[in-house]
């Protein structure tokens, strides 16, 4: 009897089938092809007004990172070719007002420094040689010079001068390392020496950088010449204490030859990446009115350069433009912004009309499915990064019909022949007030309806983001693996207006809860799911959720809790962003609030977890430190709960930054459920 009940379990239950598995190599995504996605960004419009330079980003086996190369699509799809390629790194072209050079950012002699190619002779030139990391190139009008941003340290006078004379040949520890600034350390960047930003301006055929802005502020982000060339445009905040005052910032402009700067807007709220229309008249900028709630969402302004009032063309949008471009004539503005997990592209004239070309942009988000994209205008419409639940992103040409015409195929070759899981939009009422929420399904390749599959939870961070009906390398890698994998957005993602985000202001997590658990129901609701054998993971905000599932409930089989904050009042004083979150997420310090940061904190609740819970993050994350993640270990492992910790060598809190640490990211959350699965214990049982 136990034999023939086992069979018609095996028949009915599927258990997940490892990835590489003989019977399904090569038809299912693999691991191994983390290794081999490339993407398209940064796309250019061409001298010809028929062709498109963008980076074509690969990853490299070898170098275990981002491979970064410059080709060259024309517009009527014939075939791309490559403009500078090979295995050093070609970045962030920028060509010259007549369309004559293109300057880019390479390492191929080292370190990145800034050079110059003739386009038509191919010729080129190293214009730097900098110690220093640096970006944000803009060409002067007249072609002659280019600007850039780069850091400069600050001279600092040792605190502790009377040190012994070391002995000659003694080795001693070194000296201690001061440090007074209130940002001293960024995830990714690790401890900063004090430097400041500063703009400097180049000959664009050689010499000596020549710095134009000075003082002990931050400069940067887009720059913008103005027509004459005399002035270039920038967003800063140049008063004492500016680290001190939150998401505040200003214009500036900054005279090339004099380094006088002048003020261009005073308003409450932030006010940057400023962009000269084409005839040199006005300027447009993105920005918003601060009242401190937690998420708040860009709008577009522009100005007459002249002295003209700020006016906002996005006012009546309640979506937060996420990037804008002149059109080529400067009668109208295209602009990108998120809509129900989307990525738009509309027209805006200067009156405020708003007409949308297409919502296909996307598609550079290659770990998990958040929204995405870049975009350019081009003769006749916008060439664009297309989004695709099956294809990371092509470029594509939108025109007036808004259909996108593909113009790359870069994974054709790696994912051609292979069968993806299937993306399905899966919407439902809030169990807390009916609100509408928005989710998506992924299905196994082989997916049969009739029989029952598990289920992964999987939670965006953020939590101000939105995940959208996009192409996710770890999402396939575990529908490759058997399980139905359900994610989207709770109240508190983006994508649906400022009051939605804000549902959880000063109070995260929440009700957030509740509709992630009304998206598991709805999943189940559906007939396909074994409910004995439900799992849940996420990263970040995705982290902190995940842990605060497992203390309120026990229906998961296992968790994989990725880069979480488990105690906010530890975070708060030991993250990177320690003077964003208090001031704008939390309720207050923890000196002030520490019952309300406590009953928000998952840690909070450890003592009703069941679930057998793994912690991952990476080993040099200053965003969600890993003191979070060693907190909630040991307390797990102090009340015997099946746990584990595992921490991604080298890693920030872009935890997936590297190919290899994708892998082992994936790899790791599936041996984990695997290890809990409820068919393990079938086996045992027969």
């Amino acid at each position: 009897m136990r034999l023939l009940k086992s069979a018609i379990l095996a028949s009915i239950i599927l258990a997940p089938a490892a990835i590489g598995d003989d019977a399904a190599k090569g038809k299912f995504i693999e691991l191994e092809d983390m290794f081999n996605i490339e993407y398209a960004a940064g796309p250019q419009l061409m001298p010809d007004g028929k062709s498109v330079v963008y980076e074509r980003r690969s990853s490299d086996i070898m170098t275990d990172g981002t491979r970064v190369n410059l080709w060259v699509a024309p517009l009527d799809g014939s075939a791309q070719h490559p403009l500078l390629s090979g295995e050093k790194q070609y970045r962030s072209p920028r060509l010259s007002p007549d369309g004559t050079r293109l300057a880019y950012i390479s390492n191929e002699e080292g370190s990145n420094q800034l050079y110059v190619r003739w386009l038509k002779t191919g010729d080129t030139a190293r214009l730097t040689n900098l110690q220093d990391g640096f970006g944000q190139i803009a060409w002067a009008p007249d072609g002659k010079s280019i600007a850039f941003v780069m850091d400069v340290k600050a001279e600092q006078k040792p605190l502790f001068k009377g040190m012994p004379a070391k002995p000659e040949g003694a080795k001693w520890a070194g000296p201690a390392k001061v440090i007074e600034a209130p940002q001293y350390r960024g995830d990714g960047q690790g401890y900063f020496d004090v430097a400041h930003s500063q703009i400097f301006v180049i000959p664009a055929d050689g010499g000596t950088p020549r710095q134009v802005t000075s003082g002990d502020y931050q400069h940067g982000g887009r720059l913008a010449w103005t027509a004459d060339g005399k002035e270039i445009l920038f967003g800063s905040l140049r008063i004492e204490d500016a680290e001190y005052a939150g998401r505040e910032s200003e214009l500036y402009a900054v005279n090339v030859e004099t380094g006088d700067i002048r003020q261009l807007t005073d308003r409450k709220g932030p006010d940057f990446r400023p962009s000269i229309s084409p005839d040199g008249k006005r300027v447009a900028w993105l920005g918003f009115d601060e009242d401190t709630r937690s998420n708040r969402e860009n709008r577009l302004y522009v100005m007459d350069l002249d002295g003209g009032k700020p006016q906002g063309l996005t006012d009546d949008l309640d979506r937060g433009i996420n990037d804008f471009e002149w059109a080529l004539d400067g009668k109208s503005l295209y602009v990108s912004y998120d809509d129900h997990g989307k990525a738009l592209v509309a027209n805006v004239d200067l009156k405020g009309k708003r007409n949308v070309l297409t919502d296909a942009l996307g598609g550079q988000s290659i770990g998990r499915p958040y929204t995405s994209g870049e975009f350019v205008p081009v003769p006749g419409g916008v060439v664009i990064t297309m989004e695709r639940t099956d294809r990371p992103a092509d470029l594509a040409l939108v025109g007036k019909g808004g259909k996108p015409k593909l113009l790359t195929a870069l994974n054709e070759d790696l994912l051609g022949h292979k069968t993806l899981g299937k993306v399905e939009e899966l919407s439902f009422k809030s169990s807390v007030d009916g609100r509408d929420i928005q989710f998506w399904t992924v299905t196994p390749p082989d997916f049969d309806p009739s029989k029952k599959y598990p289920l992964i939870l999987e939670i965006h961070g953020g939590p101000f983001a939105a995940y959208g009906p996009a192409f996710s390398a770890e999402l396939q890698a575990f529908a490759a693996k058997g399980y139905v994998v359900v994610y989207g957005n709770p109240r508190g993602s983006t994508s649906y207006g400022e009051d939605f985000s804000n549902l959880i202001d000063r109070d995260y997590p929440s009700k957030d809860y509740n509709d992630l658990m009304d998206a598991v129901d709805a999943t189940i609701a559906k007939g396909f799911i074994d409910e004995d054998r439900l799992f849940v993971t996420g990263g970040s905000g995705g982290g902190v959720l995940s842990a605060w599932i497992i203390g309120h409930t026990d229906r998961f089989r296992a968790a994989a809790v990725v880069k979480p904050v488990i105690n906010w009042l530890s975070f708060s004083l030991t993250s990177d962003g320690y003077l964003h979150y208090s001031k704008y997420w939390l309720k207050g310090t923890p000196w002030d609030e520490p019952m309300d940061l406590w009953k928000h904190s998952p840690l909070a609740y450890v003592g009703n977890v069941k679930t057998p819970t793994m912690i991952m993050t990476g080993e040099v994350d200053y965003r969600t430190p890993m003191s979070e993640t060693e907190q909630y270990y040991q307390a797990l492992k102090y009340r015997k709960i099946d746990a584990a910790m595992v921490k991604i060598p080298g890693a920030s809190h872009g935890i997936a930054a590297r190919p290899s640490n994708l892998v082992q990211k994936i790899g790791h959350i599936l041996a984990w459920f695997e290890r809990y699965d409820v068919k393990k214990d079938d086996a045992k049982k027969d």
